[in-house]
């Protein structure tokens, strides 16, 4: 495997490790979505207030479908 693929992969699991984390920390939405937006921006990836909410609603869906299939 390339150095640059186990890069990738390492930075995609890391990005959306912190977005699980955000997702599910103790604040209110409007917060998390904030400090979501500017650890995306940090890594170069820029979302608009209506492109946030979508991926973060089909990251919840996501976990919905999966936690529903494993059962």
């Amino acid at each position: 495997m390339k150095t640059t693929n186990i890069l990738a992969a390492f930075l995609g699991g890391a990005i959306v490790g912190a977005a699980f984390a955000l997702l599910f920390a103790p604040e209110n939405g409007k917060e998390t979505r904030r400090k979501l937006k500017e650890a995306l921006a940090k890594r170069g990836i820029h979302f608009t207030d209506d492109e946030l909410s979508n991926f973060t609603e089909e990251i919840k869906e996501e976990i919905k479908s999966d936690s529903t299939n494993t059962k």
